[in-house]
């Protein structure tokens, strides 16, 4: 490393900015979203950089073994393996992952070479976390996307924390958030579990797991009946209210689904819709169900029934996980959407494309989601910066049904230990291009040092592979995001220089010297009319205990590891202070079946078990368990139920049973 190089932690989507120095680390007080902090992730950074562990060389595997070989002969490998499953078995045989992890452009090139190819088979990890945000908020208000910026926190007069533990997981906002009730804001924390962010309530309650859908409407029923919706904002902005019959949810009614009592629940519905400004702050605990478009569409249901939306400190806040998921998905890295938000359904949108590409043809229809995959009878399957077998438990339960399978990473993941071919790829402080927060601040990441031994950008292998294949695409990061600006009309205008050390824009952004739009919705919404979608939603049936399964398993971040531990787990400090799974067990459960703080125990659902350490805690809701899901065997057990409508795995109940091992 040399000189002092300002760039963006790789980790969360907060998009926290910071400097990398010749000795290390320098923090940045002068960023507009962190302000110098970083949480212990953020902290340990630099730690993978020089891992020994680094990919080095591209390794092609010749039975069990992996030798070495030049790039000529990997980049040939990889183009004529293409090439022969297009031309033997079709464009529906290949499949591609990107990752939220890599960079804008990257992505964009990544989704574009599958597009070239004749494929929608492409998708990317936020199909894990936050694909019910984009079906949802895309069809209520149009933009798939955090309304506000997270300053704005700090403007709230009350602020609803639903299916979050932030002050973990995005420690950065919850100082926000502090900000906002030093000035008297009220914060309601909706979680079945005691977490930190729950010390942060006013009001905490501990709701039952997957019964998000009947707390909103049983707010929503409170606030119609006391005539505190904003009957203007609905007749003027809103279309879809009179089909909004929540009659059923009664505070009683909805206090024997959620575990909550009545007078809780008519207390939080006041406080949102009474409060000058409100917000709704949200995270997989509220997308990671079978109902999680559903869940995302009552929050919408709420902000807008109130008018809390389009104001200062009055918005929907969807707290990403990883640093580029917005990024990754407005590029179009997804089976259902092309750069832009184009549905692949949609043949004008996509003739525009194909005009700006040059391209004969390009292909219809929702292709293979990354759930799908796995049971796909695929010939070809390009993995981009994904350890899916550590995150997806289709994956981990079962080998990938495909045949030549390229791994694209830093390091050899087990999912790089099942590839064909490994390519290896430069970290995000090696390389250049931007990056999209979740607040859709656009951020250019900025080279600090060289890779190790043979590692290649992402974006130049990209460009090899394309050009053996035919296609002249263009190579350098500020060269493709000129040609994003002219794809993905949110970033027409934004530039290295304007997207420079500290995040100079927010898309939207209509033209070269527009400033951005931190604050959506102010007067219309992103729809066709300009107008929001109410979409009546109601309580799911839910995976039920039973005496062979008593209890419910959830799984979640933790604050010292990141999502599959492919980086996490390679930072000594981190791995010294967080070094094995665990389970926490609240202590009546642990009366209950005989176990004691520390114990070995076996964990089983209907999908399979897993070992883990018991954690006796009264943070614990009597009746489940809490399971974080950065080790393997967490997937090992979780469910392969799915969200029909963004293919959203559902990673928070599960019926289970727990026994102290032999």
């Amino acid at each position: 490393m040399s000189g002092r190089t300002p760039t963006v932690c790789p980790y969360c989507a907060v998009g926290c900015g910071f400097y990398i120095t010749r000795n290390g680390m320098e923090y940045m007080p002068d960023h507009p979203v962190n302000e110098g902090a970083l949480c212990a992730k953020g902290n340990a950074a630099l730690d993978i950089l020089n891992h020994v562990e680094r990919l080095r060389y591209p390794m092609m595997r010749v039975g069990k073994d992996w030798i070495r070989v030049s790039w000529d002969e990997a980049l040939d490998r990889v183009a004529e393996e293409m090439e022969k499953v297009l031309r033997e078995r079709g464009p529906k045989a290949l499949a591609f992952l990107g990752s939220a992890k890599c960079t804008n452009e990257e992505n964009y090139i990544f989704q574009k070479i599958a597009r070239l190819m004749g494929t929608n088979n492409i998708d990317n990890c936020a199909r894990r976390c936050h694909s019910p945000t984009i079906i949802a908020l895309r069809e209520m208000l149009g933009t798939p996307a955090m309304t506000n910026p997270i300053s704005d926190l700090a403007l709230s007069d009350c602020i609803l924390v639903i299916g979050s533990n932030l002050a973990e997981n995005h420690p950065v906002v919850a100082r926000w958030i502090l900000r906002a009730k030093d000035r008297g804001a009220v914060v309601i924390v909706a979680d079945p579990r005691v977490t930190p962010t729950s010390w942060l309530a006013d009001l905490h309650m501990q709701l039952n797991p997957g019964t998000d859908i009947a707390l909103i409407n049983g707010m929503i029923n409170v606030i119609l009946r006391e005539g505190l919706e904003k009957r203007a904002f609905i007749n003027e902005r809103t279309i879809g209210f009179e089909n909004l019959d929540l009659r059923d949810y009664t505070p009683e009614r909805v206090s024997a689904i959620t575990g909550l009592s009545a007078g809780d629940i008519i207390r939080a519905a006041r406080l949102y819709a009474r409060s000058p400004a409100s917000s709704i702050v949200y995270c997989m605990g509220i997308t990671q169900h079978t109902c999680g478009t559903d869940n995302v569409a009552a929050c919408a249901n709420l902000a807008l029934v109130c008018g809390q939306i389009g104001r200062p400190g009055a918005g929907i806040f969807p707290l990403r996980g990883q640093n580029n998921v917005q990024g990754a998905c407005d590029m179009g890295a997804l089976a259902d959407f092309y750069p832009g938000w184009r549905s692949v359904e949609d043949s004008r949108a996509i003739d525009d494309l194909r005009r700006l590409w040059n391209a004969r043809s390009l292909p219809m229809g929702r292709g293979l989601t990354a759930d799908l995959m796995p049971d796909a009878d695929l010939k070809f399957l390009y993995v981009m910066g994904e350890d899916i077998v550590n995150s997806d438990p289709t994956v981990s339960r079962r080998r990938l049904k495909r045949g030549f399978m390229v791994v694209q990473d830093i390091f050899m993941t087990d999912t790089a230990k099942l590839a064909d071919l490994v390519l290896p790829a430069t970290a995000w402080a090696e390389k250049e291009g931007t990056i999209t927060s979740t607040e859709r601040r656009v951020q250019w990441i900025y080279r600090a040092g060289e890779p190790p031994g043979e590692a290649r950008m992402d974006l130049w292998i990209l460009s090899e592979v394309a050009a053996r294949i035919g296609f002249d695409l263009a190579s350098e990061p500020d060269e493709v995001l000129a040609e994003i600006n002219q794809a993905v009309p949110a970033y027409r205008g934004i530039s290295r220089s304007n997207a420079g050390a500290r995040g100079g824009i927010i898309w939207p952004c209509p033209h070269k010297d527009h400033p951005g739009t931190p604050l959506l919705h102010r007067e219309r919404f992103s729809t066709p009319d300009g107008k929001a979608r109410i979409i009546p939603v109601h309580h799911p049936a839910l995976e039920r205990t039973s005496t062979e399964y008593p209890l419910i398993l959830i799984t979640g971040r933790v604050a010292l590891h990141y999502n599959s531990g492919s980086m996490t787990m390679r930072s000594e400090g981190l791995v010294k202070r967080e070094p094995e799974i665990h389970i926490d067990v609240n202590p009546d459960d642990a009366m209950r079946f005989g176990l004691a703080d520390g114990d070995a125990v076996m964990v089983e659902t209907r999908w399979g078990r897993a070992r883990a350490r018991a954690q006796i805690t009264q943070g614990q809701k009597r009746g489940t368990l809490f399971m974080p899901f950065h080790f393997p065997e967490t997937n090992l057990i979780a469910s392969e139920l799915l969200d029909r409508k963004a293919m959203m795995p559902e990673l928070k109940v599960a019926a289970c049973r727990i026994r102290r091992c032999d």
